[in-house]
């Protein structure tokens, strides 16, 4: 996922998508845990995910 896909969304959207990465992240920690996950880099992309959107969501709270 890119920062400009990103920016193009607004705020609820944006919500939304963290709330989808925080899930898939539980999930891929879960996977882990019970040794089911086989790519552990997966999680660390997702994190990243989580980072960038939470980035775009402070940018737009500051633009107002």
């Amino acid at each position: 996922m890119k920062a400009s896909e990103l920016r193009a969304k607004d705020a609820d959207q944006l919500n939304a998508e963290l709330l989808e990465l925080r899930k898939a992240q539980f999930s891929l920690r879960m996977q882990i845990a019970t040794q089911q996950l086989g790519n552990t880099s997966q999680l660390g992309k997702v994190r990243k995910d989580i980072a960038r959107v939470k980035t775009i969501l402070r940018e737009k709270a500051g633009a107002k």
